[in-house]
């Protein structure tokens, strides 16, 4: 008899760049995936650092593709905001807050200390509980293209391993022990929560 799959989640601040191309990247491979952001609002790089264009999670990714296009094609093409977010909206409608959903999985990948912090803290807090266990993992990904690519090739290659495992709880630590070895400039931390 075969296993159930292993839900997974992937986060990062926006669930622009790093969830999503992991979201892309795990989905095509036939994961039980889904993408979040943590933070308070998507922000995505303006014309100027002080100057980033701001959208409330749920605005879809079609909508802030368009208005990007309408703003300033030629800057948001040579970005490459335009190509991922085209690559967004294959994926999923819009971006999602963690903290918004009730979704339960077993295994959540923080893609940056910051948005592992959060992610606990919203566990923590939840005032309903089912008493389901999840284990939070971070991964630290920057946030850049590149990164994101390399970072989706990382995240892969863990779920794969996680989802694997005879004994999930029993062979997390042993897992994630051996991508330490083999990454050592990515902080991995690891905990587990029931909500």
């Amino acid at each position: 008899m075969d296993r159930p799959k292993v839900k997974f989640a992937v986060s990062c601040s926006s669930n622009m760049n790093r969830s999503m191309e992991a979201h892309s990247f795990l989905q095509k491979r036939g994961f039980d995936i889904q993408s979040y952001g943590s933070g308070n609002q998507v922000k995505l790089p303006g014309p100027s650092a002080d100057k980033p264009n701001c959208y409330e999670f749920g605005t879809s990714y079609d909508f802030i593709y368009n208005d990007l296009k309408k703003k300033d094609n030629q800057f948001y093409t040579q970005n490459g905001l335009l190509n991922m977010l085209d690559r967004n909206r294959r994926t999923k409608e819009a971006p999602q807050r963690f903290q918004l959903e009730r979704v339960e999985f077993d295994v959540i990948l923080a893609l940056e200390e910051r948005v592992y912090d959060q992610i606990i803290e919203d566990l923590h807090t939840r005032e309903e509980e089912s008493g389901h266990c999840v284990h939070v993992i971070n991964i630290d990904i920057q946030d850049n293209h590149e990164e994101a690519t390399i970072g989706a090739w990382l995240v892969c290659d863990m779920c794969a391993k996680l989802e694997a495992a005879e004994d999930l709880d029993n062979e997390i630590d042993e897992i994630l022990a051996e991508f330490e070895s083999k990454h050592p400039k990515r902080n991995f931390l690891h905990t587990i929560c029931f909500y």
